[in-house]
Order: C-alpha cells, then structure tokens, then sequence
C-alpha cells in the first residue's frame, strides 16, 4: 500500500504544493461531484475524506466509492443520535448533580463535521488500500421513518452493521434481506442507542452504583469481613 504523507513540498516559486494524498482527496471529491450533483452535500479532510450526502443517495455514493475510487475495503457501517438526552442529568449518579441555579442542560442539536440538522445519522468508512485514501461518508436521516437504501449490494459486509443500526437506532435499511435481531431478544421493543430510550435500571438505582462503593477503611481499621473476595 502507498505510504500516505502529511509533509508539504514547494514549488520553484515558494508556494506549498498538494501532498499526494491531498492530491486524492481533491480528485476524489471532484469524482463524487461530477457522480452525484446536488445530492453531495459536504465535505471535509480532516485524516479521512468526509462526505455528507442526501439519504436517497445513500447507495448510489457506495458505489462511486467502490467503482470509480477504487475503495474495495470495507471497514464499518453505523449510527449516531445527535440529539441530546431529554433526560439530562437525570441519569447521573446523585454527586454528579448540579446544585442549585438554572437547568443547565442544552437541548440544541449540535452535529459534528459535515453534520445536517435532523438527529438520526448513517456513516459508514470504506478505503482504498492501494493509495490508503480512506473515505467516512455520511447521511441525514428524516426524523420520521428514517431509511436509506442498504449498502449489501455494494459491500456484502455491511450486512450485520446495518442490522445492528437498525436495532439500536431504529434506521431501516431498504432492500435489506435479513433485518433482525442480533443483540435483543425478538419481541424486546424500543431502539436502546436513542437518546430518549429510558435507562430504566440508572432509575432504579444511581448508576455507578453509590450503593456499591465502599469507603477504604482508616489506618489501623480492619477491612469488613468478605471485602475484596
């Protein structure tokens, strides 16, 4: 594999030429835009190329990233929730608590690079190990029914990323031919990774436990009986 480099070499006239593997990237988003027009909606150098595409193009930009960038590797499939909990810091141990003054929670989405404004997000990272150009490419999904076209097509190995996104998060990924459990059990209900899925045992007892921690005991004290077994 070509050994990626970050130095910058100048031209005869001082200015800072591309590195190769800025030359990649500049190629390769160049190559999405002529693929997918409008639907490409960001993009971002930062290690990796990040690109932010319309849903419906979801699968179509797999298949530029495979057929025309050379991006035969696929690395992983998955989800994020951008949106902050609604419980806030109801889940915190009790001494995590603020004390006194305003609600200091902020409930405004704040996605990252090349992030839109809905809550739910599909990324996935392929690469190209001949030129180590690695791609994290990444997908708005509508609030209500979010979906994308599955990736199974294009990367047989996304198969078990999806269903687990489609577990977790509650993403359907159209086209898929399996879409079941992996984790939960059939008839568990709700998408345990949405940040307004209930943590109903951190209600029940303050998680990390107060309950559960000892105190060390003081100099000369003997420990109580069965500590540390």
């Amino acid at each position: 594999m070509a050994e990626p480099t970050s130095a910058i070499a100048e031209t005869d006239g001082g200015a800072p030429s591309p590195t190769p593997l800025e030359a990649l990237r500049a190629e390769a988003v160049e190559t999405l835009g002529e693929a997918l027009g409008d639907a490409l909606l960001a993009t971002h150098a930062e290690g990796d190329l990040w690109v932010r595409v319309e849903h419906q193009a979801w699968q179509q930009v797999g298949y530029v990233l495979r057929d025309r960038l050379g991006c035969l590797w696929f690395d992983f499939l998955s989800a994020i929730d951008w949106m902050p909990s609604p419980f806030g810091r109801d889940m915190d141990a009790e001494q995590d608590w603020p004390t006194g003054g305003p609600d200091p929670r902020d409930l405004s989405i704040e996605s990252g690079v090349t992030g839109g404004e809905t809550r739910l997000q599909v990324f996935a990272r392929v690469m190209n190990t001949q030129t180590g150009l690695g791609v994290i490419a990444k997908a708005d999904l509508p609030n209500e029914n979010p979906a994308v076209p599955t990736w199974i097509p294009v990367y047989s190995g996304a198969n078990w990323h999806e269903r687990e996104a489609w577990e977790m998060f509650g993403i359907a990924f159209v086209g898929h031919p399996d879409l079941r459990h992996i984790y939960l059990p059939g008839e568990f209900e709700g998408h345990p990774l949405r940040k307004d899925f209930p943590l109903l045992a951190r209600r029940v007892k303050p998680w990390p436990g107060i309950v559960d921690v000892e105190g060390m005991p003081a100099e000369g004290e003997e420990p109580p009986a069965g500590a540390g077994q």
